[in-house]
């Protein structure tokens, strides 16, 4: 995706502040000094995401006849039942030129109907008419492959201006644009996954597919499907014809019959489309439960410092969020810097790979840092990682990882070899895969530790997390040696002043990039999570990610239909 100028949407103002910030100047960001405080922070901003495109977005919706996309969702999902939204953050701060898109202008989340489990995909009309940009595509395609990899229902709920024209490039040609998201369709079709369709609204061009494309489709009556919409059909062939006549809901039930439902209006049709859901096969219902954690999820505040400074000991984070006693320590004396365990979370079996914080020491009683990763521990992580595919159980990785340790040591220790070999045992598990970011996720560490390359299910991320190469600190000093090195070979001499306002430049631009909202607007987290709300988000994922696949999809010889 090509980058853009950032607008200024990135930070709300009037964000509530939290106890003891001290008082700032109205319309003034607050700036968090704790993890605590950022969390508080996130939500508020989160809150003003969640409005769409405002006031005068929803009184259109309203105008026309229509419900603003949260609230079809709501009269969509079992009610009290958890959703957990995926990609919230998208295109936060990322069209400057056009204002902002508020979460992409679409939502996408997973939520309860009929007590089954659906990925919903809802586009907000209230965001730039629900037209595609670019992170609506990544997003969309995002929500399919969780859906995919969970083997959830998808529920597309379809109000959409169809791609953004001036954007059209960045949207229509590439393997993963927008072609992908029909193309993912028809295949999850022909494997058997459940896909619905409900028209809402408008349906245009090459989105016109979708719900064509799908197990069931409903429209409402007053909504518009077509492949070209009135002004493109007298621009190409001279004809004039009402919107009605050229898409109507009468032409796709009764004249095509591409249509299963028609509904009078958005609430009729949302109550079809749960009948509809209710058809599906009875989920195996497995309540689970278990005792609550040794400490209190509260203490991870206590524990974590929001630039992941401080030392803190794994074991004591995870008796935060795991059942009480559950927690079985893997190769506990050997491969230190990382902590692997059985445990369980509400009941659910799975195994952690988590970096340990606190100085430990090897066998040669050589010390280890913490967030670094080691040879040994890439050996005994690698190991685990294996063990637990053997059996099938989910895997947690649990990340505040600054990269690899360098230098001779380890290089003859083989480092390069075991982390490959960790590497590949984490691409190839065929078990299911969660990361959860809680303070740094830094090179070659993210991808050792499952990284979004490495296809976890879903990847979370607590509020204070960097995404980067490597830290501000770190990127200023390496691009400032490699200029001083430059200038020395032409002859140029240094300029200290010029090489300190280059420094902070660099630094600061680096470190805005490893900001996880700038992360999550780009689709590189499924979402940002409160720290007091891990446990439940995490039960929630495992009941998921163990879903079993579906049977397969229809089959039959060629004939005509």
């Amino acid at each position: 995706m090509k980058s853009r100028k950032p607008s200024s949407d990135g930070v709300a103002t009037g964000e509530r502040q939290s106890k003891g910030s001290g008082a700032k100047p109205a319309g003034q960001p607050v700036v968090p000094a704790n993890l605590r405080e950022m969390t508080d922070q996130i939500l508020a901003q989160e809150a003003v995401l969640r409005e769409g495109g405002g006031a005068a977005g929803h009184q259109r919706q309203i105008r026309l006849g229509r419900l603003p996309a949260r609230q079809r969702i709501n009269l969509l999902v079992d009610r009290g039942a958890p959703f957990l939204e995926i990609n919230l953050w998208a295109a936060w701060g990322m069209y400057a030129d056009v204002g902002s898109v508020a979460a992409g202008g679409v939502i996408t989340g997973i939520g309860q109907v009929h007590g089954r489990p659906c990925m919903i995909v809802a586009n907000d009309a209230t965001v730039k008419a629900g037209a595609f940009f670019p992170a609506t595509v990544k997003k969309v395609l995002r929500a399919q492959r969780v859906a995919a990899r969970c083997s959830l229902p998808l529920i597309y709920l379809v109000d959409s201006a169809g791609v953004y024209l001036p954007m059209q490039d960045e949207i229509f040609p590439d393997e993963d644009d927008f072609g992908r998201i029909f193309r993912n369709n028809a295949v999850f079709s022909a494997h058997g996954l459940p896909q619905f369709a409900a028209i809402m609204g408008n349906c245009v061009a090459g989105g016109a597919y979708l719900p064509v494309l799908c197990d069931k489709i409903l429209m409402t009556r007053d909504s518009e499907l077509y492949i070209a919409g009135p002004s493109l059909v007298k621009a190409a062939i001279g004809q004039v014809v009402e919107a009605t006549a050229l898409g109507g809901a009468q032409v796709h039930s009764r004249d095509n019959g591409t249509v299963d439902f028609v509904e009078d209006d958005d609430t009729a049709c949302l109550k079809r489309l749960r009948s509809l859901v209710d058809l599906l096969p009875t989920p195996a219902v497995s309540v689970l439960s278990g005792p609550a954690p040794k400490h209190p999820v509260e203490h991870v505040y206590d524990l974590i410092s929001l630039d992941s400074a401080g030392r803190y000991d794994a074991r004591e984070l995870l008796n935060c969020i795991v059942d009480a006693d559950s927690l079985m320590e893997y190769k506990a004396e050997y491969g230190q810097s990382l902590v692997c365990a059985y445990a369980a979370v509400a009941g659910r079996k799975l195994g952690i790979v988590a970096n340990q914080h606190i100085l430990t020491r090897d066998g040669r009683g050589e010390t280890r840092l913490g967030g670094v990763l080691y040879p040994d521990a890439a050996d005994k992580a690698a190991r685990f990682v294996m063990d637990c595919t053997q059996t099938g159980l989910p895997l947690l990785f649990v990340q505040d990882v600054m990269g690899f340790m360098v230098g001779p040591t380890v290089e003859r220790d083989g480092i390069i070899r075991r982390g490959a070999k960790l590497v590949s045992a984490v691409s190839n598990t065929t078990s299911p895969k969660i990361t959860l970011i809680v303070g740094g996720s830094f090179g070659a560490g993210n991808y050792a530790l499952c990284g979004k390359a490495f296809d976890p299910s879903l990847i979370l991320a607590w509020p204070g997390a960097r995404y980067a190469v490597m830290g501000g600190h770190s990127a200023a000093d390496t691009m400032m040696s490699v200029r001083r090195r430059q200038d020395e070979r032409d002859g140029r001499t240094n300029n200290e002043v010029e090489l300190r306002e280059i420094y902070n430049s660099l630094r600061k631009a680096y470190e805005k990039q490893t900001d996880i909202r700038y992360g999550a607007a780009r689709g590189w987290v499924d979402a940002i999570i409160p720290p007091h709300q891990t446990r439940d988000v995490l039960a929630n994922a495992l009941s998921l990610v163990t879903r079993p696949p579906p049977t397969g999809g229809f089959r039959a010889g060629v004939f005509q239909v």
